[in-house]
């Protein structure tokens, strides 16, 4: 579709700054209303939330058709690998896009429950997981197999002041307000999101468009799926649980919550997590290395994540973020502006050099790095 060809055309002349900003307008609802449903601040809730396993089966439903309709609508289905099934060209992934995609699937699982437990900010837990990545981004771009990145100093600097943001963060509490099962959920987004972006780093970042179109298709429309029938599946198990148990809770979500009045507010989140996923990934599956793209894309969830806790805080009475957390954020502000400086350097330099005589590659479509 000629309007579909427009849209595409202007977000790429944008390039990763365009997926920054759809990231971010994804992320400050998502978070916002995650916590109001959770802590019960949505008007009528009389401050009696719902836990986040509660609210699941209704945001990933939400999440994956939103989805699905986003990549009906850019018509990448064409993309992914075609499996011939008794006369039907249907689409799959490769072993390495279904890997990738089972921890995209972890990441959406884990990113929902992270700012709905009691006692834990916005900003912290955004801060734990944000950092936690940042520190990845180097390890991966390091051992990755086939594409190995150079790290240019403006990326190390930003990873060294992003370390600093999530020391500053950790420092700052000094009581044990992280529950076991908080860890754990933040261990494990950590570990998904280092596997995905191995994957990412091995296999899709590259010239090859197309090749990253085919990775996104293949990788989301695993996770969604894989988290959809997981919630569901669990949920199923939850109706002879105790209900205070995780499938119990799910079971709940099932068959009580969506008719409780709150429906819009669960599928707002699930609406959100899906153009964060969606944005999200398009940043990371930039060609340059890691230490580049994941701050680019962290900065956006950070400052997206302080003014929904400042939202909060204003209009509906919640806490304000503490003096370390907002140091924390101002280190990765600071650690952006490091990499605002490379892009203009690579842009200097395509107008400097168009073609690399010795090979007649472009190395002005390589030194933008333009997804």
């Amino acid at each position: 579709m000629e309007w579909r060809n427009k849209v595409v055309s202007k977000v790429a002349a944008y390039g990763i700054a365009a997926f920054c900003v759809g990231y971010f307008a994804s992320y400050v609802p998502y978070s916002m209303l995650t916590k109001m449903l959770t802590s019960g601040i949505l008007p009528g809730m009389d401050g009696k939330g719902y836990s986040g396993f509660v609210i699941q089966p209704l945001v990933v439903t939400a999440s994956t058709f939103a989805f699905y309709l986003f990549l009906t609508a850019a018509g990448w289905w064409r993309y992914a690998t075609r499996w011939n099934c008794f006369g039907w060209s249907l689409p799959r992934p490769r072993w390495f896009t279904f890997l990738a995609g089972i921890c995209t699937s972890g990441i959406i699982i884990t990113t929902t429950l992270a700012y709905s437990f009691e006692g834990i900010s916005i900003v912290f837990a955004m801060l734990l997981m944000r950092g936690g990545v940042l520190a990845l981004a180097p390890i991966v771009d390091l051992i990755a197999v086939k594409r190995k990145r150079k790290i240019y100093w403006p990326s190390w600097v930003a990873a060294t002041l992003s370390f600093g943001a999530l020391f500053v963060s950790i420092s700052s509490r000094t009581s044990l307000a992280m529950t076991v099962v908080a860890t754990v959920d933040i261990v494990l987004y950590l570990a998904c999101y280092f596997l995905r972006l191995y994957f990412m780093s091995s296999w899709a970042k590259s010239r090859d468009l197309d090749e990253m179109k085919r990775f996104f298709t293949e990788d989301q429309m695993t996770a969604n799926a894989v988290v959809w029938v997981g919630v569901m599946a669990t949920a199923l198990f939850g109706a002879t649980a105790s209900p205070q148990s995780i499938p119990g809770e799910l079971w709940r979500g099932l068959v009580e919550f969506p008719f409780l009045g709150h429906n819009l507010a669960a599928i707002g989140i699930g609406i959100g997590s899906c153009g964060a996923g969606i944005f999200g990934s398009l940043i990371f599956l930039d060609r340059r290395e890691n230490t580049f793209t994941v701050p680019a894309n962290r900065v956006s969830s950070v400052i997206a994540g302080v003014i929904a806790t400042y939202c909060l805080a204003f209009f509906f009475g919640s806490k304000y973020p503490g003096a370390n957390e907002l140091i924390g954020v101002a280190l990765i502000v600071l650690a952006i502006i490091f990499l605002a400086y490379r892009t203009l350097v690579e842009k200097r330099i395509v107008k400097v050099v168009q073609t690399d005589p010795a090979t007649g590659v472009d190395a002005a479509g390589e030194a933008a790095g333009t997804t």
